[in-house]
């Protein structure tokens, strides 16, 4: 699973339901119908997605024709490479239940299934002989990627509404250590569009007297986790810190589960890391997680490099005009200068002038020591009412527009469009281990701390959303951050 503010992985295996179960006629039934609705919706939608592609592409180009001239069938071409393409979305995996609504890892998974038919056809129509142009197969797969891809997100942006309100969550029982279960708790209920509903707990070491874990019931010991999972209904287990628990005790759990059809769940002790950076193995017969090491450099960047600027461009140019009118606002406003001009620290701690329209007086900067007062400038300062700030600078500030600029910082190759925001050096020099990683990729004009509260986040909050962005890009995250920050920015959410 990939969701941003809880910052685990749990491994989830799912046991095949058998007729046999533990009987009690008190069990709930398991809250799973909206996991298959859901994932029929999905089918769908990547059907109709794959068949307006190809066929579209197909019957409006008619570019099947062998090369020795004859036509093939082009309606069973047509069916073939839509079937081809649909297996494989389901070979991938794309619609498993740890992946469901957990964003980067859901579309990578549809990104590579794709890629793997493209490569599949070519080689095909090659060997068979059929005049099918690169270009005009790579056309459909191109256009099917998006439609899959955009359809993929009006279902998770629903689901996600959906969690919000309460519904369309997995029940799930906690086992492990009371602290560890209290924290596992906290990580899992702790915000909207929780993806699981804590229906209760079975703790190793009770705490006298408490029937409570977090505000979560406390049903049985480690050895009623099975009959007290089917008593509530619950769709998986999910076991924190299972080094604790033993081996032994979690294979046993696993045939009990297996005999509810429920799923089984291990958290990793690693926080704020992406699945795509988790790989099992089974090496000695012994289940191994292997977690890579972030990447700072290689096509990736360079791609993100390249999007970047293309992307950049084309937003300067379609607000241009919008632009030159923010500039005109600030000029006839207040004294000074249109663009406040400051030195940050960039990529591996490299210097660059950052650019902002001018959002309070001129000289703003000399009077920083008497507006913070005996507190100084600490990391992430920033005054909640600052008598600088002008009176259109407070609705440039409150829109994010006083960082429009940056969009040139962009281009010029200094900053990214999303990233960990660009500080000063007093403030980088307070930096500790974890703070300084944030500086192993270029700064951006919004990032995931900018989306996720912006100055509502403690120091200790944002500089861990940093890391976690800093370490586990990707391209797909960058689009959902960068759509999440045209929303706040429109709302002002967040921002002072």
């Amino acid at each position: 699973m990939t969701q941003v503010h809880a910052g685990i992985e749990p491994v989830v295996f799912t046991a095949p339901r058998l007729s046999r179960g533990l009987d009690s006629p008190q069990a709930a039934a398991p809250s799973v119908g909206w996991l298959s609705a859901y994932r029929r919706r999905l089918l769908v939608t990547d059907m109709v997605a794959v068949t307006v592609a190809v066929a579209a592409v197909s019957f409006v180009l008619h570019e099947e024709r062998a090369w020795w001239g004859s036509d093939v069938n082009r309606p069973a071409l047509v069916v073939t490479v839509i079937a081809a393409w649909l297996v494989s979305l389901g070979l991938a995996n794309t619609r498993h239940r740890a992946v469901i609504g957990g964003g980067t890892a859901e579309y990578e998974r549809v990104f590579h299934a794709s890629w793997r038919c493209l490569v599949l056809a070519l080689a095909i129509s090659y060997v068979v002989r059929l005049e099918i142009g690169p270009g005009l197969l790579g056309l459909k797969f191109v256009l099917g990627l998006v439609l899959a891809l955009v359809g993929r997100l009006v279902w998770r942006r629903w689901l996600l509404r959906q969690r919000a309100l309460g519904s369309c969550r997995s029940t799930a029982v906690l086992v492990g250590h009371h602290d560890q279960v209290t924290r596992l708790a906290g990580e899992l209920a702790g915000h909207r569009g929780a993806a699981f509903e804590i229906a209760g707990a079975c703790v190793t070491d009770p705490a006298p007297g408490s029937g409570l874990v977090s505000g979560v019931p406390v049903i049985g010991g480690l050895g009623d986790v099975a009959r007290a999972a089917k008593l509530v209904g619950a769709d998986v287990v999910i076991v924190a810190g299972s080094d604790a628990i033993g081996d032994d005790v979690i294979r046993s759990l696993g045939w009990d589960l297996e005999a509810c059809g429920i799923a089984l769940a291990l958290v990793l002790g690693v926080r704020d890391v992406e699945g795509a950076r988790l790989r099992v193995s089974g090496e000695d017969r012994v289940p191994v997680v292997h977690v890579e090491a972030p990447v700072f450099a290689g096509p990736r960047h360079l791609a993100k490099a390249v999007f970047d600027r293309i992307v950049a461009a084309a937003v300067v140019t379609l607000i241009a005009p919008a632009l030159l009118m923010i500039a005109l606002v600030v000029k006839v406003s207040s004294p000074g200068p249109v663009l406040f001009r400051q030195q940050r620290i960039g990529l591996n701690g490299k210097t660059f002038e950052m650019l902002k329209f001018r959002s309070m007086v001129d000289g703003a900067h000399l009077r920083l020591e008497e507006v913070l007062g005996a507190d100084g400038v600490g990391v992430f300062y920033k005054p909640r009412n600052d008598p600088r700030i002008t009176r259109s600078g407070r609705v440039l500030r409150k829109y994010s527009l006083d960082e429009l600029p940056q969009l040139f910082n962009v281009l010029r190759g200094e900053m990214s469009l999303v990233g960990p925001r660009p500080q000063i050096a007093r403030e980088v020099a307070q930096y500790d281990r974890l703070a300084h990683r944030r500086l192993l990729v270029k700064p951006g004009c919004t990032g995931l701390w900018q989306v996720s509260g912006r100055s509502e986040l403690t120091p200790e909050e944002g500089v861990r959303l940093d890391v976690r962005y800093a370490e586990n890009w990707s391209i797909s995250a960058d689009v959902r951050i960068l759509a999440r920050t045209v929303k706040v920015m429109m709302t002002g959410e967040g921002a002072y």
